[in-house]
């Protein structure tokens, strides 16, 4: 991939370097490599450090090689899922890092990528894999799954409040023929709505593609894990930067972070602490962290974004 395709501005940029504490001998993760825009910066700021670069879209991994090519001697690049960190960094032996850094959500190169089927506005077969050697596709999805299941992810993970039309509508027609593309799931979402929710701004397959996307890839699955076997794998004092892009995956990260924070899992009735737990964290912001008027401008998709920043005790 040439230099010129790597033109855009990773999202909250500053805030991420800045939030990590970067050391120039430490070890650090980027567990959502992507175009290598947040990599990059931090391995810059390293001498005799590491930085392990995770991404589950071997495309990423691939491109990411060349981005980073003055830095090579200090980047290791591992294709995995960032859920199974703990395994990901047994195999390399190391024990514990000083900073990691997660940027959920589809990185640009997979939604302007028409043929892996994560856009609505494109046709191609119903795929929606993060990683091309997953079995789980759309397309296992869309024609297999029982109609309540759909209309548990539509609702659940794209906020649908049409969800029992369009599931209804999607098992009337896999009854006449399997669902094979982008656009024949758009038209039959489309068929499904009233015509109101048609005029809406909003694409009317937007969060339906969102849900199904989620579940191929077990999407909050895979944040609950990591934000949960990150942290004991930071060495004290050691920063955690996560940046979401929506409030389902937003909630999961606050309230993961909330409940490491907190340590103690007693009944709030329980007079005095008999768990013995202690906060394994320190929430650095209490509040998100949000794209500021110039960089808005400057890329919209900063919009929704939201970093959490946590410190290892």
């Amino acid at each position: 991939m040439r230099e010129q395709d790597y033109t855009h501005r990773p999202v909250l940029l500053r805030e991420c370097v800045e939030g990590l504490c970067i050391r120039p001998e430490g070890v650090y993760l980027d567990g959502t490599l992507g175009r290598a825009g947040h990599s990059r910066e931090i391995v810059q700021r390293l001498t005799t450090g590491r930085l392990v670069a995770v991404d589950r879209d071997q495309a990423a991994l691939d491109a990411a090689a060349e981005r980073l090519a003055p830095w090579r001697d200090r980047v290791t690049l591992v294709h995995g899922n960032f859920a199974a960190l703990d395994e990901i960094l047994d195999k390399l032996g190391i024990p514990a890092v000083d900073g990691m850094l997660f940027d959920l959500g589809v990185s640009s190169p997979q939604l302007d990528d028409a043929g892996r089927g994560f856009s609505y506005q494109a046709d191609a077969p119903l795929d929606m894999r993060m990683d091309q050697t997953d079995t789980l596709t759309a397309r296992t999805v869309v024609n297999e799954w029982p109609q309540e299941e759909l209309r548990r992810i539509l609702f659940q993970y794209g906020e649908e409040r049409y969800a029992p039309a369009i599931a209804a509508a999607i098992v009337r027609a896999r009854g006449q023929a399997p669902v094979e593309t982008t656009l024949q799931l758009v038209g039959i979402i489309r068929g499904a709505m009233p015509a109101a929710a048609l005029r809406e701004k909003q694409h009317p397959a937007k969060r339906s593609f969102q849900a199904i996307r989620i579940a191929v890839n077990d999407e909050l699955g895979a944040v609950d894990r990591m934000v949960h076997s990150a942290v004991p794998r930071l060495n004290p004092g050691g920063r955690l930067a996560v940046i979401s892009f929506h409030s389902l995956e937003d909630r999961v990260v606050k309230n993961g972070l909330a409940a490491l924070a907190k340590g103690c899992i007693c009944p709030p009735d329980f007079p005095v602490c008999v768990c013995g737990r202690s906060p394994a964290i320190r929430l650095v912001n209490k509040k998100p962290i949000t794209a500021g008027g110039a960089e808005l401008e400057e890329n919209p998709r900063a919009r929704s974004a939201k970093l959490r920043l946590a410190e290892k005790v």
